[in-house]
């Protein structure tokens, strides 16, 4: 009956495994939050918001910043901020390494949006993320635009970037709070996909290079048709 139950379920998109906590990325998250007391989330990339609520349901009570330049989503994290008062909407804008204007291409899931242009890997893996127009749209550096919500000197920030391979130019333009960063979550990809990113031996270099180490690995994108992983989190701590 389980194996038909799980049949029926799969054809529709879902499946039920056991619950392990050792093996659970949800329970590892949450154990990283609990363990290390963060104050303030920086969301970077917030697209729907689904990290937020992601958050909320993993116990983590703290003050959430929602970062995100798509006039599609941002209506969507207005109304997220309105039902949690701990969850802020910034003003709407990328976030690089140099303020500016630059062209976002919008991509059909919005979710592989992205300032870069998109390589043929990503559009054979998923061909639902091709990009479909383009808004101009405003980039300030993190160090400038988080200040506001950082209200204490010891805050203790935790900054997660989702940019589609723009993570170089984010972590660049945060250089100015990186005294109060405590951990980093970013999108290492294992391979091309988008043009002029790095790729993940020379990420995990560039964070390590501000003190950070890398702490766990958190799966992201797999070709479904291959098996193969393109992308991964890493969740990067500063050493105690």
């Amino acid at each position: 009956m389980k194996k038909i139950i799980k049949s029926i379920l799969q054809r529709f998109g879902y499946d039920i495994i056991r619950y392990i906590p050792l093996n659970s990325m949800s329970a590892q998250l949450r154990k990283i939050y609990q363990e290390h007391s963060f104050d303030i989330v920086l969301d970077v990339g917030a697209n729907v918001g689904n990290y937020a609520r992601d958050l909320r349901i993993l116990g983590f009570n703290g003050k959430i910043v929602l970062f995100e330049p798509q006039s599609g989503t941002y209506g969507h994290l207005k109304k997220l901020a309105q039902k949690d008062r701990g969850i802020i909407l910034a003003p709407q804008t990328a976030i690089g390494e140099a303020e500016g204007e630059v062209l976002l291409n919008i991509s059909a899931n919005s979710e592989s949006s992205s300032i870069l242009a998109m390589l043929e890997t990503h559009l054979d893996a998923a061909p639902e993320s091709k990009y479909i127009c383009s808004e101009k749209v405003r980039v300030q550096r993190l160090d400038q635009v988080a200040i506001p919500y950082i209200d204490k000197p010891n805050s203790s920030l935790y900054v997660k970037i989702d940019t589609q391979g723009y993570e170089r130019e984010v972590i660049n333009g945060m250089s100015g709070i990186l005294d109060h960063v405590k951990g980093i979550q970013v999108e290492l990809s294992l391979m091309p996909l988008y043009e002029g990113q790095l790729l993940y031996q020379d990420m995990i270099a560039l964070i390590e290079s501000f003190g950070f180490e890398l702490y766990a690995i958190l799966p992201n994108f797999v070709d479904n048709v291959s098996g193969r992983t393109y992308q991964v989190d890493g969740v990067f701590l500063r050493p105690e």
